[in-house]
């Protein structure tokens, strides 16, 4: 019962990456389970947002500001370290260029076989190069 009672307060006080775990593993498991691209795709999408959950969790800290120094206090203690969230930032901006890519390519895909279906269309190019 006490490690029942540790564990379930380990959880609570640290919801975010639990949250963070649930959704990479929805996304993981879409991933694997799911044979249309655009499903691929969408738990790709989940898969990063958990990721940079998980980084802005673990950046943040309680009681401290945003590092943006505006009464003259330069004392590293009072803020929040900046280098996860530019890293969250930087990771945004390169899983949109993916998904926009992945999305184009499922396009272009679906116009030459005319389904979304992974394996159908890894069937039709086999056949068609042979």
């Amino acid at each position: 019962m006490v490690q029942l009672r540790e564990f379930l307060t380990n959880l609570f006080a640290n919801y975010y990456e639990a949250a963070a775990m649930i959704l990479f593993g929805i996304g993981f498991t879409s991933l694997l389970m799911h044979r249309n691209l655009v499903k691929k795709i969408i738990g790709f999408n989940f898969m990063d947002s958990a990721i940079y959950l998980f980084l802005a969790a673990k950046g943040y800290i309680t009681g401290r500001l945003a590092p943006i120094i505006t009464d003259g206090n330069t004392d590293p203690r009072l803020y929040v370290n900046p280098i996860p969230t530019g890293l969250v930032l930087t990771g945004i901006v390169v899983s949109v260029s993916v998904t926009a890519f992945s999305l184009a390519l499922t396009c272009r895909l679906y116009d030459k076989y005319h389904t979304l279906d992974i394996d159908e269309i890894t069937y039709l190019a086999r056949k068609e190069r042979d």
